[in-house]
């Protein structure tokens, strides 16, 4: 089961953003990107890769732990930018010292339950709009096949004026990432959550 801990922004946020790529499309050379689905816009927070079943009940645990320990915090959709020539992301802000918080203790929590965790890197709050048309395949938010001959700066400065209605972030989510096999061009990858886990003293109900 492939699975990523995440961040998944509420209903409005997600329409808000909706409309600011909708801009993005049109603009030249939009074409030649991999638009990903509003379905499975996310804040990842730890990616965990294939993770054998029988982890699962204590990797939940865990994860359910981390989420105790961290408290809701304000977050909200801002800006953008881009990964070289391979993806370009919208950006946030608000709570960033309480998602890097959170995204180190989910990281934690997987490699106790035994799951193979990548190296630490220093975590950047993205939540990534497009690719390059490679065909290589990373983890959620990353495409290994660089594209050097697409520029992502227009896109990114496009989307600098961004800034979305702030929302309380109240829950840490399990995905499970379904990746494409059919075949057919442009077929997005399919999320489904696994397991929602309440921060703190989050009350029931929050969205976030």
């Amino acid at each position: 089961m492939r699975l990523f801990a995440a961040v998944l922004p509420p209903a409005e946020a997600v329409e808000e953003l909706d409309r600011a790529v909708d801009r993005l499309r049109r603009l030249p050379g939009a074409d030649g990107l991999r638009w990903t689905g509003r379905d499975g816009w996310h804040f990842t927070l730890a990616f965990m890769g294939e993770v054998e079943d029988r982890l699962l009940p204590d990797l939940t645990e865990r994860l359910e732990r981390a989420a105790r320990r961290t408290e809701p915090f304000p977050f909200r959709i801002q800006g953008g930018g881009h990964f070289g020539g391979r993806a370009l992301w919208a950006g946030a802000a608000g709570g960033i010292g309480d998602v890097r918080l959170l995204a180190e203790r989910a990281g934690a929590a997987a490699r106790r339950a035994g799951v193979p965790m990548e190296e630490h890197h220093h975590y950047q709050a993205h939540l990534t709009l497009a690719r390059s048309r490679g065909g290589g395949r990373g983890g959620p938010d990353v495409d290994l096949d660089l594209d050097l001959d697409l520029d992502l700066r227009l896109y990114a400065e496009a989307l600098s004026g961004f800034e979305g209605t702030p929302w309380e972030v109240a829950e840490l989510v399990l995905v499970h990432s379904r990746l494409p096999v059919s075949g057919v061009p442009r077929e997005q990858p399919r999320y489904e959550a696994v397991a929602r886990m309440p921060l703190g003293r989050a009350r029931p109900g929050a969205s976030g």
